[in-house]
């Protein structure tokens, strides 16, 4: 390594944010860029371990190590050759990624790990800045046509490594732009839609078409589609949320986060919206679900101007360290401070709501909530019962449900196809072929393994589009994350 002694000289640091008083007035991003002295220290602190364990944290199998070294070197060419040889969008993963390879950091067993999402980010954008960020268009094409459903991370990630192969890509996207998720899900302010349509712009110059308001199986034939093209990649995510079905569900008021989000998103763009306003401006927010798409709800709450927030989590709070039943590496389940809840919300844990409150014209005014007590039986599961007394009312206009996804949307596109469906209503394909019932049709995503992380879609659209490559052509040389292929 560039510095085999820079962790025992340097601690974990991170890069500066704008204040909470400026930032919650508008979306942009608000997380600062670290200097090239930050940049050299905290790259330096990549400690040269005997087994990389970051390696395997990482789903998509980073070579955390080595673009670490190269960082350190400010050889940013080769930090960026390093990175996008396993990581097709590290623009996205640099922003939104919970980090678990930062958990499996052999120098966090006893000091803070090293900054691998941050260096991450930043090796991306100075690419970008200096030009490494080239459109590649495959010399040669094979004469195949893929159509990709879906323009999540999983369905950008297939298109662009069977892009690389020479097939012919179609994307299609059932919104207005593609991006899925990360356009219509993520807020802005953690992730500016510049971003995706720049990348956007290079997998077009590379010849991936994309065709937008593509409802598959609704506006656009799911037969034609089988007809017209060798492969068929189904990457729509799953986008059934979890319900809460209690006394008030149907009072005006109660909504899904996906919603709350997706059109704050499409205003932020200056996209038409088509329903009627949800907005938490001067209202009292309840945010039921402690996750990340909880966390989304609080920090649009904040900057719609909502007279409170409150978020309510199911679970008892989690420690904030490690305990003996989180090992390193293991990634841990700890109590995450995120930067909407450092902009202001009352979080409240081991709580259920039993029913919402409304005023006679139908409309919202509250919620009857109870405290919980959670013990672990003999057999290991975790059980909760209600607290007596603690039942209580609590003031609230607006309630966004983010908790969580079952399974892909199943009228239309999956019915019509007839694939199978796994116990828990996802798309059935096996972890090694990717392949559905259907010889053509594949999957990849939450529609295929449920609800998961951005850095997870990445990675199955890059192993499905392997997959895909080897169905149509008998062999594959695109990068597989184990790397197990360059020894056949």
């Amino acid at each position: 390594m560039g510095k085999p002694t820079g962790f025992l000289e340097h601690t974990r640091a991170l890069p500066s944010k704008r204040s909470v008083a400026e930032r919650v007035h508008d979306y942009y991003e608000f997380v600062n860029k670290m200097s090239d002295i930050q940049l050299n220290q905290q790259s330096s602190r990549c400690m040269n371990c005997g087994v990389p364990f970051c390696h395997s944290g990482c789903p998509l199998g980073n070579i955390i190590p080595e673009f670490n070294d190269a960082v350190y070197r400010q050889s940013w060419e080769e930090a960026y050759e390093i990175l996008s040889s396993t990581n097709n969008f590290p623009e996205f993963t640099g922003r939104i990624c919970p980090a678990p390879c930062e958990s499996a950091c052999v120098l966090g067993i006893n000091q803070p790990p090293v900054t691998i999402e941050e260096i991450e980010k930043h090796i991306i954008e100075i690419a970008f800045e200096k030009g490494f960020v080239k459109p590649k268009k495959p010399n040669i094409r094979t004469g195949k046509k893929v159509a990709v459903i879906g323009s999540g991370p999983a369905g950008l990630a297939t298109a662009a490594q069977l892009n690389y192969a020479g097939h012919t890509v179609t994307v299609f996207e059932r919104d207005a732009k593609p991006g899925g998720l990360l356009r219509y899900g993520i807020p802005d302010f953690k992730l500016e839609k510049w971003v995706i349509d720049r990348r956007i712009q290079i997998m077009e110059e590379e010849g991936i078409v994309f065709t937008c308001n593509a409802n598959i199986g609704v506006n656009m034939s799911v037969n034609d589609l089988l007809r017209e093209n060798h492969a068929v990649v189904l990457a729509g995510g799953s986008t059934i949320p979890r319900d809460l079905h209690i006394e008030g569900r149907d009072l005006k008021g109660v909504h899904f986060a996906m919603e709350f989000l997706k059109q704050q998103n499409k205003r932020v763009s200056g996209e038409n919206l088509d329903e009627e306003n949800i907005l938490a401006t001067g209202k009292n927010v309840l945010v039921i679900g402690g996750g990340d798409t909880g966390s989304d709800c609080v920090g649009t709450s904040n900057r719609q101007g909502a007279k409170s927030v409150t978020q309510f989590e199911l679970m008892p709070k989690p420690p904030e360290q490690r305990t003996e039943n989180m090992p390193w590496p293991q990634y841990p389940m700890l109590l995450k401070t995120t930067s909407s809840h450092e902009e202001g919300a009352s979080r409240q844990w081991a709580v259920a709501t039993k029913k919402f409150i409304g005023d006679a014209a139908g409309n919202l005014t509250g919620a009857l909530i109870v405290d919980l007590e959670w013990k672990i039986g003999a057999d290991g599961k975790a059980s909760f019962t209600e607290i007596p007394g603690s039942e209580r009312e609590i003031a609230c206009e607006l309630v966004l449900l983010a908790m969580g996804f079952l399974y892909p949307q199943q009228s239309g596109l999956i019915q019509q196809l007839e694939v199978s469906l796994d116990e828990r209503g996802n798309v059935k394909a096996t972890d090694k072929s990717y392949q559905t019932n259907l010889s053509k049709v594949f999957t990849a995503g939450d529609m295929r393994r449920g609800q998961s992380l951005v850095v997870w879609a990445i990675s199955e659209g890059r192993e499905c589009a392997r997959k895909i490559d080897e169905y149509l052509m008998g062999s594959s040389l695109l990068e597989a994350k184990d790397r197990s292929f360059l020894a056949q």
